[in-house]
C-alpha cells in the first residue's frame, strides 16, 4: 500500500467499501443503549457543575483562552470501536486517515476505542469532570440528541474556535451548520450521522412503502418492527406519525404520539421491539417494514439483499449526529482543533466513509469516491442524500433533564413492560 501522504488509492478503498460492521451495528450488536439509563435521574445524582461552569450562557463554561493555546504535538482521542477507517500502515494495522493526519501535521494521536456506550461513557468521565479534573481525553464523540447538549449545560466543554477551522467553513454541508441544540456549531462538529427511516421488504410488502403509516397499519400486523436501541428514535418518529415537528413538541405532543404506540402495540401490529437484530428479520421475510437505519439497509444491498429497500416517509425521518467534542481540562486543546478540521477535507472524508458508511457532513467526498472508482457508494442516498432527501429529515427534542425524566416515564414503559 502506498505511504499515508499519498492520494488516496483504489487499494485504500477496497479494503473499506464493503466492511460490514459501522458504529452503530456495533452499538446494538454490544446489547447496549440508552434505554435503562434516566439521564435526569443520573444527573440529579451527580449535580451539576460548580459556579464558575454554571455561569456561561446555557450553564456551559465560557472564557476559554484559545490564543494562549500551543499545539503540543499529540492528543487522546476516545472514539468508538469500527468509527475509524481500517487498513495497513507501513505494513501494519492501522488507520490510514490518522497516519495521514500525523504525517501532514506532525501530530501523534493516541487513538482509543473506549466508548461502549454513550450512557457508561458519560457516568465514568462525569466524576472527573465535575470535580474540575481532566479525563484524560483531548477528543470524544458525544451525539444529538441527548449527550452533547447535556454535557454543554453541565459546563463539560470547551466552546470550540471557528476562526482556525477553515475546512469547515469550506467543505461542510449547510445541513450541519448552526443546528437548533448547538447554535453556531459552538461545543461540536459534525463527525457522521445516521438517517432513520423505514426499511422494507418489497417481496412482502408487494408495493412501495412511503409513509409512517404504514408501521402502524393492519395491513401488516405481526410483520412490522419498532427500534429501541437507540431509545430517541421511537418516540421522536411517533411525533412524525402525529404530524408534529419533534424539536418543538409539547408534553401534550408526547402524549399524543405515546398512545399511537401503545394502540399500535395493543393491536398486535408490532412483531418485536428490537435493540438489534431487526435487519436480519426484514431480510428472511419475518418483518414486512420496520423502523430502519440507513446504513443498514445499504449493507444489506451490498450483500445481495436487492428486495430491501429504504424510504424517508412522507411525514418525515429522523437525523442523528454524532459529534466531536473537546472536554473540559483537556491538556492538548489546540491539537485536537487541528484534527477535527483536518477530516473535513474531501479525500480524508471519502476515506473514513468508505469504510464507517454513515452519512458524511462533506457533500464533495462524493466526488472524491466516484472519481476512483466506488459509484455504489457515491450514488447512494443512504450516503448521500440529495437536498430534498435531507430537507424531509428532523431533528430530534432537546430535552432539559426534568423533560428527558418525564419523557422517559412515559415512553419506556410502552415496549419495557
Amino acid at each position: 500500500m502506498t505511504g499515508p501522504n499519498d492520494p488516496l488509492d483504489l487499494e485504500i478503498l477496497a479494503a473499506f467499501a464493503h466492511h460490514p460492521l459501522t458504529r452503530r451495528r456495533f452499538l446494538r450488536a454490544a446489547g447496549v443503549g440508552a434505554a435503562s439509563i434516566s439521564l435526569a435521574s443520573l444527573l440529579a445524582a451527580c449535580g451539576g457543575g460548580d459556579d464558575e461552569t454554571a455561569s456561561g450562557p446555557s450553564g456551559a463554561a465560557t472564557g476559554f483562552d484559545w490564543g494562549a493555546q500551543k499545539e503540543t504535538g499529540s492528543f487522546t482521542f476516545g472514539n468508538w470501536p469500527f468509527y475509524m477507517d481500517k487498513g495497513k500502515v507501513d505494513g501494519e494495522p492501522g488507520h490510514p486517515s490518522l497516519a495521514r493526519f500525523t504525517q501532514d501535521t506532525g501530530i501523534e494521536v493516541d487513538y482509543q476505542e473506549v466508548i461502549e456506550d454513550y450512557g457508561s461513557f458519560f457516568t465514568q468521565i462525569q466524576p472527573v469532570l465535575a470535580a474540575g479534573q481532566s479525563t484524560g481525553y483531548d477528543l470524544i464523540m458525544m451525539s444529538f440528541p441527548r449527550w452533547l447538549p447535556q454535557m454543554r449545560d453541565l459546563g463539560y466543554l470547551i466552546p470550540l474556535d471557528h476562526t482556525r477551522m477553515p475546512n469547515f467553513d469550506e467543505y461542510v454541508d449547510d445541513k450541519y451548520k448552526d443546528p437548533s441544540w448547538d447554535p453556531g456549531n459552538a461545543y461540536g462538529s459534525p463527525y457522521f450521522s445516521i438517517m432513520t427511516g423505514i426499511g422494507y421488504n418489497i417481496d412482502v410488502t408487494g408495493r412501495e412503502i412511503t409513509s409512517l403509516d404504514d408501521l402502524f397499519s393492519e395491513e401488516f400486523a405481526g410483520k412490522v418492527g419498532m427500534l429501541i436501541g437507540v431509545p430517541e428514535d421511537l418516540p421522536n418518529l411517533a411525533l412524525l406519525a402525529v404530524g408534529v415537528e419533534p424539536s418543538e413538541s409539547t408534553p401534550e405532543d408526547w402524549q399524543r404520539a405515546a398512545d399511537l404506540l401503545i394502540q399500535q402495540r395493543d393491536a398486535g401490529i408490532v412483531r418485536k421491539y428490537y435493540g438489534q437484530g431487526y435487519i436480519g428479520e426484514l431480510q428472511n421475510g419475518n418483518l414486512a417494514v420496520s423502523m430502519a437505519w440507513g446504513p443498514d439497509i445499504f449493507q444489506s444491498n451490498l450483500q445481495g439483499f436487492d428486495n430491501l429497500r429504504f424510504a424517508i416517509p412522507d411525514e418525515g425521518g429522523l437525523l442523528a449526529v454524532d459529534t466531536l467534542c473537546i472536554p473540559k481540562g483537556a491538556a492538548h486543546p489546540l491539537d485536537a482543533l487541528t484534527y477535527i478540521d483536518y477530516i473535513y477535507q474531501p479525500e480524508i472524508m471519502a476515506m473514513m466513509t468508505s469504510w464507517i458508511q454513515g452519512v458524511p457532513p462533506v457533500p464533495a467526498a462524493k466526488e472524491v469516491l466516484a472519481s476512483t472508482g466506488y459509484q455504489d457508494l457515491a450514488d447512494s442516498q443512504l450516503i448521500f442524500p440529495d437536498p430534498e432527501t435531507y430537507a424531509k429529515l428532523h431533528d430530534y427534542r432537546s430535552l432539559t433533564p426534568e423533560e428527558q425524566q418525564a419523557f422517559d416515564d412515559l415512553f419506556l414503559p410502552i415496549y419495557l413492560n
